[in-house]
């Protein structure tokens, strides 16, 4: 029977921790508020939007959502880091324009950017964030392990890549660019983070490796992972589910950063 890293399973034990951080802080007078800038509408975007406003909902985190146009948004910005109300602020991406995205990221307050788009952000990136919880989580070591990391975007490979580097992890990353494929056949954990569907085949994988699928792409229509559906049908890996993985513990983990804003502004 496979073996599953259930990221929902934990996200229950840590959603209970929040509600019972964001009760004391009520409780101090402390306001707790994410504003999330969505520029773009389209199905999957509202799907995340509506889950991080769900959760906000369930730990007592005000969660206020603005949908300005591109041209709109570092006005609304620089209004929101004003706003004493506003504890935290995301850019919900992907943007209409791309391109602008860096431009517009850097203007986001560096103690409310707890998505950590900006160069300056105090806080941890959360997918990154929610990987290691969820490696921790089912105690799969790191340490004198060979890990193969799939993918350098700016969201999950890059940041992760130093936090694991600077662990002293023995790491090996690949992308569009470096050929990882025999790597990750020698791998004792495998974290696909890249912009391609099914890339990692199952032939590529070691019996007893550990496998987290943090990837995400477009096909046709569909939002998939990175792991083929070949890789489901084993028995002996370890793998984080295709839904309910990494991305309950995502969420988890951008409010994780919004009450150590909340936190870092009561001290």
């Amino acid at each position: 029977m496979i073996k599953y890293l259930n990221g929902a399973e934990l996200a229950g034990y840590i959603k209970e921790r929040h509600a019972r951080q964001v009760k004391e802080f009520r409780k101090a007078g402390a306001q707790l508020k994410l504003a999330i800038v969505q520029v773009k509408d389209e199905p999957v975007i509202n799907t995340y939007v509506r889950l991080k406003k769900q959760y906000g909902a369930d730990i007592g985190i005000d969660v206020d959502i603005y949908k300005p146009t591109q041209n709109e948004v570092i006005k609304l910005i620089n209004r929101l880091n004003n706003d004493k109300s506003v504890t935290a602020m995301i850019v919900q991406l992907p943007l209409p324009d791309p391109d602008e995205t860096e431009e517009i990221v850097k203007h986001i307050d560096p103690r409310k950017d707890v998505d950590a788009l900006g160069p300056k952000s105090v806080h941890e990136p959360a997918t990154p964030m929610a990987i290691l919880w969820l490696l921790a989580g089912y105690n799969v070591q790191l340490k004198d392990k060979k890990v193969v990391l799939i993918g350098r975007g700016k969201l999950v490979g890059a940041p992760l890549e130093k936090a694991l580097k600077k662990s002293g992890i023995d790491l090996f990353v690949g992308d569009k660019f470096i050929l990882w494929e025999n790597e990750a056949k020698k791998a004792d954990v495998i974290i696909a983070a890249a912009n391609a569907a099914r890339i990692l085949k199952s032939s590529m994988v070691k019996p007893g490796a550990v496998v987290v699928d943090a990837g995400t792409a477009n096909e046709e229509g569909k939002t998939v992972g990175n792991a083929d559906d070949d890789l489901y049908e084993r028995d002996d890996i370890t793998i984080s589910p295709r839904k309910g993985g990494v991305g309950p513990l995502t969420v988890c983990a951008l409010f994780e950063n919004v009450i150590r804003a909340a936190q870092a502004r009561l001290d």
